[in-house]
């Protein structure tokens, strides 16, 4: 992959400086975690999405952006920025195809920083 397009997917400064502190391994325990938990945050979005409840839709997808970004998925955590702030005009127009990019590329993602990181442990 590109190194480009892996940016744009990974927050790869971060994850460098993640892996000379603490190490590539380390830090791969820590996305085994994440890993564990994030079917039920992207669960919890669509669930209050579903249920119209722009509140809890919101507080998750602050929850999720904050622990995408420890991790270094840095797509997934740009679009949970944006899907948390539904004060913002362009909520209401987007905030579906937001949701939309988080469900569909979550797990490759995550599959893909694995693999970043299994290649430096």
């Amino acid at each position: 992959m590109a190194t480009a397009e892996l940016e744009s997917i990974l927050d790869l400064n971060t994850l460098e400086q993640y892996c000379s502190a603490i190490g590539a391994g380390t830090l791969l325990k820590s996305v085994v975690l994440f890993e564990q938990l994030m079917p039920e945050y992207v669960s919890n979005l669509v669930k209050a999405k579903e249920a119209g409840d722009k509140e809890t839709l919101c507080a998750e997808a602050h929850k999720f952006k904050g622990a995408a970004g420890s991790v270094g998925l840095r797509r997934i955590q740009e679009y949970a920025q944006l899907l948390q702030h539904g004060e913002e005009a362009q909520w209401e127009t987007d905030h579906q195809v937001w949701l939309k990019i988080i469900s569909d590329n979550a797990q490759d993602d995550l599959q893909r920083l694995k693999h970043f990181l299994e290649d430096r442990a």
